[in-house]
């Protein structure tokens, strides 16, 4: 039976196997998914030896995606584009590929909420590997201008230094942005550690969109805060988990699941419906 895993540290609390458990169910594709959490310092020899043995493919999550890029024989665009991988197929001729699906899932996710991206002002928060991979596929539906803010500015300078000749990106300190944004993308981790971005609660507003790309059983720090302060439309990165995953899927096996009965099994299995 092919085989795939996805590797991260941690990665325990991944919901990845159950989504394509599902995927394999709904598309009656014979495959079994399984996790590994190798030692940071292990992952290429882990990652060696599951192609070696056999493995098809895998997903790759923090903190190895940036290590990944590099591991890799041959980068899809996106992939060379965001500078990091979490998707590698092992093609019929032996070679690695590595793609990045992230921001493919974020943009679908949105779009499956009503969100529009054309001719919007988005804020995005955070200048990491999340950040990255969402930025050309955000600027390739056309909005009117994309800020990034991130605690150490010069990060958010480079980042939108980088991605310019895609479209209308700039970089501003938390303390220079001025609104109003149709739209705030929270890629930083602070949900994580209950914490939340520096943001001035005057930049909320009741038509915004508010997204976390971090999720849970219950509104994360950053949803709660929007919602305390007059935002209508919040939503968390499940739904982003589930469309990037039927990316990878696509890429692998060449048939795209349906997503939105997988959502709602997720969704129930996290206690939220």
């Amino acid at each position: 039976m092919d085989r795939y895993l996805v590797f991260g540290h941690p990665v325990r609390h991944s919901k990845s196997p159950f989504i394509h458990t599902l995927f394999a169910r709904q598309t009656q594709q014979e495959l079994e998914y399984g996790l590994a959490e190798p030692a940071v310092d292990e992952f290429a020899h882990a990652l060696r030896t599951f192609f070696d043995q056999g493995g098809k493919g895998c997903n790759v999550t923090v903190p190895f995606k940036e290590q990944a890029f590099t591991l890799v024989d041959r980068l899809s665009p996106r992939a060379k584009r965001a500078g990091a991988v979490n998707t590698i197929k092992r093609t019929d001729d032996g070679v690695l590929l590595g793609d990045n699906t992230d921001g493919a899932g974020l943009v679908a996710d949105l779009k499956s909420h009503g969100v529009t991206l054309a001719d919007s002002r988005i804020l995005l928060l955070g200048a990491g590997g999340a950040a990255r991979g969402a930025l050309a596929p955000l600027l390739a539906e056309l909005p009117s201008e994309l800020v990034i803010a991130n605690r150490t500015h010069t990060k958010a300078q480079q980042l939108a230094a980088e991605f310019h000749d895609l479209g209308p990106v700039a970089a501003q300190t938390y303390e220079q942005l001025a609104g109003p944004f149709d739209l705030v993308i929270n890629s930083t981790s602070a949900s994580l550690q209950g914490e939340l971005p520096p943001l001035a609660p005057a930049l909320i507003h009741t038509d915004i969109a508010i997204y976390d790309m971090m999720y849970g059983a219950s509104d994360t720090a950053f949803i709660s805060w929007a919602k305390q302060h007059g935002a209508r439309q919040t939503m968390d990165g499940l739904g982003m988990l589930v469309e990037q995953a039927a990316e990878a899927f696509t890429v692998w096996r060449g048939i795209r699941p349906g997503t939105k009965q997988v959502l709602r099994e997720l969704k129930r299995n996290l206690g939220e419906i």
